[in-house]
């Protein structure tokens, strides 16, 4: 476990929804190394060998079956981080899903599930941490956004509008609650390396690095990163921001 002050969570209770794969997974070990006690939540069982993981290397963690459009799971989230470790300190709402179909073929169906895990599944959880977070003098709310939530992706109406949509529940959210010593934040990740985009990207994987400056594509661990330091004391002045990792795709 870390010892650098300027990284620790050491004290912090972190819930990450998520947390089975990809960006989830990568955050929770990466908090649990830094301090954080985490609340692992997902609907695929694989959360529960990630905190499996994280206990055995001595770290403090454990899973939840969560749906993040349930509000009553939420509830039992809430319930669990309290039982186990005594309230919540940060939320990382990294729970999403992408469906590609062009938009005059997306149905209601399609277009109302993906708003209601990528936008409604946030805005739950918002609702549900922030008062254990504002009882206990504060904490740190960071939304797993996407570059498509600033441009468009072909094929992706339901998933650029819900990420569009999480940005400007995030800017409400951080004018809303930063009075309350709570921050909201985004990040905004490009290509990255994870089994969500692997699926979707499939068909233009090879070559696509050489489309990003930084000709490579982003690791999970390069979110978890971001997602670390937006929830620590480091960035104790900041809320209501975009943080966009795309390795310059953007720019």
């Amino acid at each position: 476990m870390t010892t650098d002050r300027n990284r620790s969570l050491a004290g912090k209770v972190a819930v990450i929804t998520g947390a089975a794969r990809g960006q989830g997974a990568a955050e929770a070990g990466l908090f649990a190394d830094h301090g954080a006690a985490v609340v692992a939540t997902d609907v695929r069982p694989d959360v529960h060998e990630v905190v499996a993981g994280i206990v055995a290397g001595g770290g403090r963690a454990v899973a939840v079956d969560h749906d993040v459009a349930d509000r009553r799971a939420w509830e039992r989230v809430a319930a669990a981080a309290v039982e186990h470790f005594g309230g919540i300190d940060i939320l990382i709402n990294n729970a999403g899903i992408y469906r590609n179909t062009p938009i005059l073929d997306t149905t209601e169906d399609v277009f109302r599930h993906v708003l209601d895990i990528n936008l409604f599944g946030a805005w739950h959880g918002i609702q549900t941490v922030a008062p254990s977070m504002i009882g206990r003098g504060g904490g740190s709310i960071v939304n797993i956004a996407s570059i498509a939530g600033i441009r468009s992706v072909r094929g992706g109406s339901a998933y650029v509008s819900s990420k569009f949509a999480l940005r400007g529940l995030t800017k409400a959210a951080a004018a809303e609650l930063g009075p309350s010593g709570v921050r909201v934040n985004a990040i905004l990740p490009g290509v990255i390396d994870t089994p969500m985009t692997v699926d979707a990207l499939a068909a233009r994987r090879h070559g696509i690095a050489e489309e990003i400056p930084l000709r490579r594509v982003g690791a999970a661990a390069d979110v978890a990163e971001l997602a670390l330091y937006l929830a620590g004391d480091g960035a104790a002045f900041i809320a209501g921001a975009d943080f966009v990792i795309d390795g310059g795709s953007t720019a």
